[in-house]
């Protein structure tokens, strides 16, 4: 699927769109579209068959079909419809108009999609859809497009109660998933919390890529040069800068570097063979763009 060609290029661990494809209106449209049907194809073939909701409107559109026979994609249509009117209230039209067109279209691909299940085992079931929606989901985010649903009452709530709306929807999706254990029982219900943590997972690595790496920040009294060649002779970019000490105020110099995760653990150990003193302070970076690490 990924090729020079397509708009997606999987470099280090990450997915970068090209920005003049992202301001195409086709573009951007295909894009919208195929997120929705990867929303649609994870209900349909992974959650749907197996009668377990992993949060959203999509999930309780599964339970509201499992316990009492409703078309799913209605009840998607109608919970979608209640959570615009929300917005328009509590919100905005802008808001509103953000949601409207993947509010109403996502009900429609999932009654023209097929629906069957398509694995046996629920565990892989509930994974798979995981990851499906993940990417779909991730994919609407990065053109800034929304498939409604549970997604607007965070909002309210964080305008109303400054509450992070990533806080309040993995609530709301917890609340959806305890539904589970009436419908389909107590597996149901932590197989659907599973669920929800998996697509956060790739949620998060579409976001900030898998090839995480470690900035490193080291200051020595007297063996500044030998951890700067140690480096260097690594193959590591690293830049020098002119700090001030709170205690002694000595001004001093002070070691940046970005490495790789593979090579963090060895270079500390290095680092602490030059001087065992040495104030090191490690932090996890999710993005380099530029220099030695850039695309």
């Amino acid at each position: 699927m990924i090729g020079i060609n397509f708009p997606y290029f999987f470099i280090q661990g990450e997915f970068f769109m090209k920005k003049r494809l992202v301001k195409n209106p086709f573009f951007r449209a295909f894009i919208f579209l195929f997120a929705l049907e990867l929303v649609a194809i994870s209900i349909n073939f992974f959650y749907a068959p197996i009668n377990i909701a992993a949060g959203g409107a999509t999930g309780m559109a599964v339970l509201l079909e499992a316990a009492f026979g409703f078309n799913r994609s209605l009840c998607v249509l109608v919970i979608n419809t209640l959570m615009l009117i929300l917005a328009w209230i509590f919100i905005d039209w802008k808001t509103v108009k953000k949601f409207i067109i993947g509010s109403y279209l996502l009900p429609v691909l999932i009654y023209v999609t097929p629906s069957f299940k398509i694995v046996s085992d629920k565990l892989l079931a509930v994974i798979l859809g995981g990851v499906f929606s993940a990417i779909g989901v991730a994919a609407l985010y990065r053109i800034n497009a929304a498939s409604g649903g549970t997604t607007v009452p965070p909002l309210i709530i964080e305008r109303y109660f400054h509450v992070n709306p990533a806080v309040s929807l993995l609530v709301i999706d917890m609340v959806v998933t305890l539904f589970n254990i009436p419908v389909s029982g107590i597996d149901a219900f932590f197989m659907a919390a599973f669920s929800l943590f998996v697509s956060l997972f790739v949620m998060r690595y579409m976001e900030s890529g898998l090839d995480h790496k470690y900035q490193i920040q080291v200051m020595s009294n007297d063996k500044l040069p030998e951890i700067r060649k140690m480096l260097e002779d690594a193959d590591n970019s690293l830049t020098i800068f002119d700090v001030r000490g709170g205690y002694s105020l000595n001004d001093k110099k002070l070691i940046m570097a970005v490495v790789d995760n593979d090579s963090y653990g060895k270079l500390l150990s290095r680092i602490h063979d030059i001087d065992p003193n040495a104030f090191i302070v490690a932090s996890n970076v999710v993005k380099v763009h530029g220099g030695t690490f850039g695309i």
